[in-house]
């Protein structure tokens, strides 16, 4: 139903109406229908990270420190079983954006998406941003973009009212540039250059943008480069001069570099949360925080093989926390299965905000798990990838099912089965134990593959 095509009611008094049926859905008491009653629609602070390993964050592993991280995980709900739609960047940004797995569009086959192309993220397609704007909301996005490049594609052009970041991804995170010595740091769709070390630039913006006065609900997406590659801490300022004459935007790195820059995004965080939490807001505020895909060669991915690239669990399962106060019961650790897009179909309908019916959701609302009025249940998700950039020769394909807690893994001829109950290491292959289990979930990919777009030949 199109809110706009309802004039009998105004559009607070509809979405406080909308919010209470929500809640009284999902909860069936008269405690949430009291809170639904009470409760202005929630703000948005969705917290994307880039590349952080499932055990990065110290209170899922055990190698690196995040105090801050760790107490928003104790004021929320903490996931154990979190995917990301994808095991690089721009197929799940896409993921989260669209509520839909990524491979029913064109740039969701960009694996990851490489500079000069001319795909992206079609304006026209419906967005969480648009979504919300329409809903009254106002949106912004700070950080990095990677879903299409001007002049064609952008976040003023899919639903952001502002947008400050890069388009790429990756940049230096003091120079700014990308791999190619491009500056890539935007206000807008305006280049500017502005000094200072990246991820301190996108935590001012925000708190900047959190401090302001408003008179409407806000959507911020906060896309922090952090921790992806060039390895430079906040102190490697000249370290940074040499990645360009070296050709070494890649390379380099140490598990104390690593370390330094995921201090930063921590305090990052930290500011961000108390900048919040100062402007009066946090209480009406869904934060949520996730990665966009596994770690890279110097995170901790906890029990799990595979890293950023593979469909291993270490590739494609992200630390997830979410934190709604006085709604979601703080210090939960929960074991449902998600995927990206389950967030975008979540905060649609915590905001009371309609997808669009002539582009249905892949995701799942994920409230009813979260206020513990449903018991967490099994899942069937899937993947596919191929390392598809234009221009390059593609990869084997790999290919992933995850039903209840069977897995079902291909690498190109190599088939794979995995109970993840007893085997989160996927060590142990049980396929010539379990050969129609290994039968459904190779049919249950087919079938899928069919309904999504095909590779370019």
């Amino acid at each position: 139903m199109n809110k706009r095509k309802l004039p009998a009611i105004g559009r607070r008094q509809f979405v406080g109406t909308a919010l209470a049926s929500t809640v009284l859905t999902l909860g069936g008491s008269s405690v949430f229908s009291a809170v639904a009653a009470k409760r202005k629609r929630p703000n948005i602070l969705f917290i994307l990270t880039d590349d952080l390993g499932w055990g990065d964050i110290g209170i899922y592993g055990k190698t690196y420190q995040t105090p801050n991280l760790d107490q928003l995980a104790r004021e929320g709900t903490r996931f154990t079983n979190a995917y990301a739609a994808q095991t690089v960047c721009t197929p799940t940004r896409i993921g989260f954006f669209t509520g839909r797995y990524p491979a029913r569009l064109p740039v969701g086959l960009q694996e990851p998406l490489a500079g000069g192309e001319t795909v992206g993220l079609p304006p026209e397609h419906p967005t969480i941003a648009s979504l919300l704007k329409a809903n009254g909301y106002q949106t912004a996005l700070v950080g990095k973009w990677h879903t299409g490049f001007l002049p064609d594609y952008g976040p003023l052009k899919s639903g952001f009212d502002e947008f400050f970041g890069n388009y790429s991804g990756a940049i230096d995170y003091f120079t700014h540039k990308d791999g190619s010595g491009k500056l890539d740091f935007y206000e807008g769709e305006v280049p500017v250059e502005k000094p200072g070390y990246a991820t301190d630039l996108y935590t001012e913006r925000a708190v900047e943008f959190l401090k302001r006065p408003r008179n409407q609900p806000f959507y911020l997406s906060l896309h922090y480069n952090a921790p992806h590659w060039p390895w430079e801490g906040p102190n490697d300022e000249e370290l940074s001069r040499t990645f360009y004459n070296s050709n070494a935007f890649t390379a380099g790195g140490s598990k104390e570099t690593y370390a330094a820059i995921l201090k930063s995004l921590d305090d990052g965080v930290g500011k961000v949360l108390q900048a919040l939490k100062e402007s009066g807001q946090a209480d009406n505020t869904i934060v949520i925080f996730v990665s966009d895909n596994g770690g890279e060669r110097y995170s901790d991915i906890g029990p799990f093989q595979g890293r950023k690239g593979g469909l291993y669990e270490g590739g494609i399962r992200v630390p997830t926390l979410i934190r709604w106060p006085g709604v979601i019961q703080p210090n939960q650790v929960n074991s449902q299965v998600l995927i990206t897009f389950d967030l975008t179909a979540t905060i649609l309908t915590a905001t009371g905000t309609s997808p669009d019916p002539n582009y249905p959701l892949d995701g799942r609302n994920l409230l009813p798990v979260l206020l513990g009025k449903k018991p967490v249940s099994p899942r069937t998700l899937f993947w596919r990838y191929k390392s598809n950039i234009a221009g390059r020769p593609s990869g084997t394909l790999q290919a992933a099912v995850r039903s209840g807690d069977w897995k079902y893994l291909r690498q190109g001829e190599n088939e794979y089965l995995f109970n993840l109950a007893n085997d989160e290491g996927e060590q142990t292959d049980l396929k010539d134990n379990n050969p129609k289990v290994l039968q459904r979930l190779r049919d249950r990919f087919e079938e899928w593959n069919e309904q999504v777009l095909p590779y370019p030949a």
